[in-house]
């Protein structure tokens, strides 16, 4: 069990009670797209991030993934932790069905995949793990933006470290310092310029 002083966010009931056997902390549920409307819920969920941060862990399909950027938006200046999870094809047990995108959500996803998730990126005490950074020089330096072909390659970046197919490059750069590291991210990297 991780205990956080950070306030974790998730999209429903379901991802609260998974999340609650993986950490000891203060969880909200935004209901989905309810967020939206609900001004006391964001009002609480800025000033935990004014207070101690937030730790934003969404599902990693299109809704998990505006939902998370909807929270973002609404922040401001306060300090905002973010977890990605991989994706994993499959359904929940309580389903009868797959979801859209047929990927697990925060629910499905093993409690030790989660565990280090949280544990890679550092946030029990608040600190990043990594020292050192990949930047955005870096991902140009290794043609994952401002070449022809960086789409494609950041593609295979994605799969081969198994991270949400719908990363923007900011979100890729945020993932690869809070839970990537720099010495994995660059294990890929050669990996992927071999198999070129």
């Amino acid at each position: 069990m991780i205990k956080l002083k950070q306030a974790v966010i998730v999209e429903g009931k379901y991802d609260k009670i998974k999340l609650q056997s993986v950490v000891d902390a203060v969880i909200i549920t935004t209901d989905g797209f309810s967020i939206y409307k609900d001004k006391e819920k964001m009002e609480l969920i800025r000033a935990f991030a004014q207070k101690d941060g937030i730790v934003i862990l969404t599902d990693s399909d299109g809704a998990g993934f505006q939902i998370r950027n909807h929270l973002k938006s609404c922040i401001g200046n306060g300090k905002i932790y973010n977890i990605y999870i991989p994706d994993i094809f499959g359904k929940e047990k309580r389903k009868e069905k797959p979801s859209k995108e047929g990927k697990l959500g925060v629910e499905g996803i093993p409690s030790e995949i989660l565990i280090a998730a949280f544990e890679k990126a550092g946030i029990s005490t608040g600190e990043k793990a990594e020292t050192n950074p990949v930047t955005r020089e870096q991902l140009f330096d290794d043609g994952f933006i401002g070449m022809p072909n960086s789409s494609e390659l950041r593609k295979k970046l994605i799969k081969e470290l198994s991270l949400p197919e719908r990363l923007t490059t900011n979100s890729l750069l945020d993932v690869l310092n809070s839970l990537i590291g720099y010495e994995e991210y660059k294990k890929a990297v050669n990996k992927i310029k071999e198999q070129s």
